[in-house]
């Protein structure tokens, strides 16, 4: 029902010629997966409690976290699906950007679900081994990386374009712009996942930048703005916003049920598949370095959890942090799990203001 009355709203605003407008899509993508979210949630969490779909905690983390074991886990699903519906029924689907995003979010939702299910009926905590779910990520991110490279019309959307500065970019090529995109792609994906460890964490961050970045895509997507800011015009980018927007709705819709203390978490399915999203959509605009810059968290997390490792094997188990990731290390140094959510919101907060301060500041 809930899927004829967003088809009927759909076809009766396209009556009124405003489906031209990117701008209202985009806030009416976000509408439509908010309502999804909040309309399907608890009955996907229901579902989930039924089927016995819970949470395996690693008994090598946090005590705090061992009440956890048992939430109902992978209502990552419920953002995607949300994202798909409400991206088909706003968004330009002879878009080829739209697809291109879609499709990646999609694939490495897939791997993460596979990873999730792993999970929950072994109760094996470390899900699909690590090389095998890195291969696959591989397999999709580099697929992406090849089309995206191979169709770009203009040697303008393969160069790395460095913030605050106006004519400062670097041409990457076919073959720079392939690998840069790769890394980009199953760099952000794995960010987020690493991140995704308390309640309301990761989703709220990846909310924020997909706004941010449904704004650099609209400049993108319009050649007066585009030229103005002395960005790169990227044609047909700016339907990217529909999906960022869609994108950010889900999110919020999820959100309401995973603050603290959480009624579901977001599992793999979620986080490998909206870090794989913010990736290609940031490829697309040309604006690697500013997501990494508003992703300041994910980047502090990954960087962490590599430190940890080197830092333990060259000095033969000693440790940087209390434990990695990073928000791990402020629990066991006093912070309540509500105060680390909430701080780390507030620093990506700053530093989205930072990135979206790169449209003009040049």
């Amino acid at each position: 029902m809930l899927l004829m009355l967003a088809q009927w709203l759909a076809q009766d605003i396209r009556a009124f010629n405003v489906f031209n407008y990117i701008t209202l899509r985009a806030v009416l993508a976000a509408m439509t997966a908010l309502l999804i979210s909040f309309v399907a949630g608890p009955a996907v969490i229901r579902w989930l409690a039924a089927k016995k779909i819970g949470q395996a905690v690693r008994t090598d983390g946090p005590q705090t976290h061992l009440s956890k074991s048992g939430t109902p886990t992978m209502g990552g699903a419920l953002i995607l699906i949300a994202i798909a519906i409400t991206t088909l029924l706003w968004g330009d689907l002879g878009n080829r950007y739209l697809w291109v995003v879609l499709i990646v979010t999609l694939s490495f939702g897939a791997i993460g679900w596979y990873d999730d299910w792993k999970k929950v009926v072994y109760r094996d905590p470390k899900g699909l081994a690590s090389r095998w779910k890195y291969f696959w990520q591989s397999v999709f991110g580099l697929a992406a990386a090849v089309y995206l490279g191979l169709t770009a019309n203009v040697p303008a959307q393969m160069a790395l374009i460095v913030p605050f500065f106006k004519t400062v970019a670097y041409p990457l090529g076919v073959v720079g712009f392939i690998v840069l995109t790769y890394f980009v792609i199953v760099g952000t994906s794995n960010a987020v996942n690493l991140t995704d460890g308390l309640d309301g964490l990761a989703i709220m961050p990846a909310v924020m930048i997909a706004g941010a970045l449904a704004i650099f895509a609209y400049v993108a997507g319009n050649a007066v703005f585009a030229k103005y800011l002395l960005l790169p015009y990227v044609p047909g980018a700016g339907e990217l916003a529909v999906f960022l927007g869609a994108m950010a709705g889900a999110g919020l819709g999820f959100l309401w049920f995973n603050a603290y203390p959480a009624e579901v978490f977001m599992g793999d399915v979620g986080a490998l598949a909206l870090g794989a999203a913010l990736g290609t959509v940031a490829v697309i605009v040309r604006q690697e370095i500013v997501l990494a810059i508003m992703g300041g968290v994910f980047v502090a997390e990954t960087l962490s959890v590599a430190a940890q490792v080197l830092y333990f094997k060259f000095t033969g188990g000693k440790r940087i942090f209390r434990m990695a990731p990073l928000h791990h290390h402020y629990e066991l140094g006093g912070w309540k799990e509500t105060q680390v959510v909430v701080r780390f919101w507030i620093i990506t907060i700053m530093l989205v203001l930072v990135g979206l301060s790169t449209l003009k500041l040049r």
